[in-house]
Formats: C-alpha cells, structure tokens, sequence
C-alpha cells in the first residue's frame, strides 16, 4: 500500500479491513472522529478494492441527499496515488438521482430512502432525500419485508459502505443493507451498541476525538452558546397571523390563520416549531462574532504569525458547511446580508 497522504490512523484503518476481508467476516466497523478523513478513508480503500480485489461495484450509501452530493465530490477529487489519475477518471462513478442504475458504474452513490424505495419498485420524490432517515420512516406505515426484486438482484453489488451507519441500521433501513449479498461495511464517528451489535462487534478500527486531537489530526474545542429569548423562553404568535404547517406524515405544507393564540415552549423549537428569525439570528451572530472572542489563540508564539487565516474566513467556511447540511439553512444563508435586525 502507497501510504503518502493518509495519517496513521487512515493506514491503521485500511489494514485492519483488509485483515478482516482476508478473515472472510462479512460486516466491519469502523469508528473515527468526525473530521479525522473517514470519507477519504473509506474512498481510499474502496478504490483498492476496486483496483486489486476485483470488487466489481460498491454502493456507498449515505441518508440524505446532500451528504451524497458531498460524497460525489470527494470522489471526483480523489487523486489515485498510483497512478495519478482522478477516482472519475479511472472508475464510473454514479450519484444515483433516479432509479435508474447504471450498471457500468463502479461506485454508486446513492441515499438509503431512495435504494429503499427502488427495491420496493416505487419512485422516491427528490425532496424526501433531503430528510434523514429518522425523519422519513413515518411516511411508510407499513414496513413489510423487501421481496425479491429481479431488476436489482441480491449480487448487484460486492461491497456496500454505509456512512453515518449508526442512523440506518434500524427498522426498515436495516432491510436494505441485508437485502443484498454483499460485505457490510459502516462507518461512524459516534457509535452505539445497536450499531456494535449489528456489525458483529467487528470494530476493525477505533479513533475517537481526543486521539485524533493529541495526534493533531483535529482541534480541540470550546462551547460558544449563543443564547435568544426565544431558545430561552419560547414564545407566543398572536391569533390572526398566517403561520406555515407541515404535515408530519405527508410532508405536506400549507398556510393557514390562527384561529387563537400559539404559545409553544423552547424544548419546542425545531421539533415542533420551526422559527426561520431565530435561526438568521443566531447566523448573524456567529457572523459578527466570529472574531478572536470566537477563534481565539491559545498558542501566544502564533499571533506574530502572518500566515494565520482570517477568522472572518474560517466563519465563511463553516457557515458553508451549514448550509450544506441543512436545508433550511440554504435559504436562511441569503439573507446574511441585510443590514436590518431579525425579531427574536
């Protein structure tokens, strides 16, 4: 193995799945920190795989639509130490957006609702893979076994990865990864013992965060809390005013007047009430803030240094990582602009 561009743990990671490959243990785990390269981890072994173990083609599942899109363009990036060429250049690799499957495809990208729904022979509407997998499994109230479906046979594929496994490996979910005649592997920054469980206690690697900050792979960290009225208190929308409902089963929205009063409580927010104010709040703030109160250094011998990068760009960059997590924030992040407070 050409071991330039991966930490140890990434080596320690990929050695100890081949070891549990060669061993013939059809499920692995593996458990590294969030931000210790896991995706590149596991797009570096899969490539492998590919290159060396005659996988014929990988499903890389992830729950919800942008971490695949995310995914896609980790692989397009990734640049084949042994050769020089990009994954894409080398491999077909789809970002499965329909239920067609290529099948000269090598990796296929693809959200377990929507690999789900193609074995159950339905159509998945685009904006349901946007909604994680705990979040989707009150739209089917009926969870009957995934029969044998012969347009995707049980040996489509050799390996499937699924990331974030600790969130899809329950209920309907599970149905997917065990349709398939197929070795298992998960991957998962906070583990529990379902997730050991349902991978056989094969933990083939262990790297949580404080490891990964004493090697310097990541950062430690401090709580910034940003507090409003409402997180603190909740609040009240007068009877009159037109509010947007969500049907939590169709995903159905709708406006509609208040007949009376709606107070809710702030253990209510963002489960039952959704504020769009608070949250440009709460964004502004971090804007404004996100200064050395914020990114402040620890290491006095640094702050001489011109190299360092502005914090007001280390905020862009996690502001753009928020909006590609969450949905809502992408329509929240065009209003950082506006001059004008939000009403909180």
């Amino acid at each position: 193995m050409i071991k330039d561009g991966l930490w140890p743990a990434q080596i320690n990671a990929i050695n100890n799945l081949d070891q549990s490959l060669r061993d013939n243990r059809p499920r692995a785990l593996i458990q590294m920190a969030t931000g210790s390269g896991k995706t590149f981890t596991s797009i570096s072994f899969i490539y492998r795989l590919i290159k060396f173990a005659g996988a014929r083609r990988v499903l890389f599942l992830v729950d919800r639509g942008n971490l695949g899109d995310q995914t896609l363009k980790e692989f397009q990036q990734y640049v084949s130490p042994y050769n020089n060429f990009k994954f894409s250049e080398e491999y077909i690799v789809q970002r499965l957006s329909s239920n067609t499957l290529d099948t000269t495809a090598r990796v296929c990208i693809c959200t377990i609702q929507r690999m789900y729904s193609m074995l159950r022979g339905k159509e998945l509407p685009p904006e349901d893979e946007e909604t994680s997998v705990q979040g989707l499994e009150s739209l089917f109230k009926e969870q009957p076994p995934i029969e044998y479906n012969p347009n995707i046979p049980i040996e489509t594929f050799d390996i499937i990865v699924t990331d974030e496994c600790h969130r899809s490996i329950y209920n309907l979910w599970a149905q997917v990864l065990e349709y398939f005649d197929a070795y298992l592997i998960g991957l998962t920054a906070t583990p529990n013992k379902q997730t050991f469980g349902f991978f056989h206690q094969n933990l083939v690697m262990e790297y949580p965060h404080e490891q990964a900050v004493v090697d310097g792979v990541n950062m430690n960290y401090d709580v910034y809390r940003i507090k409003t009225q409402i997180t603190e208190g909740g609040s009240q929308v007068e009877a009159g005013y037109y509010v947007e409902q969500q049907d939590r089963e169709t995903r159905e929205k709708r406006w509609q007047q208040l007949d009376e009063d709606l107070s809710y409580e702030a253990r209510q927010l963002d489960r039952d009430v959704v504020t769009p104010d608070q949250i440009r709040k709460v964004v502004r703030t971090f804007r404004d803030k996100a200064s050395l109160d914020i990114f402040w250094l620890k290491d006095e011998s640094l702050e001489e240094s011109d190299n360092l990068p502005e914090p007001g760009l280390i905020a862009a960059e996690i502001v753009e990582d928020l909006e590609a997590a969450l949905e809502q924030f992408r329509e929240i992040a065009a209003d950082l602009n506006e001059d004008e407070p939000a009403e909180v």
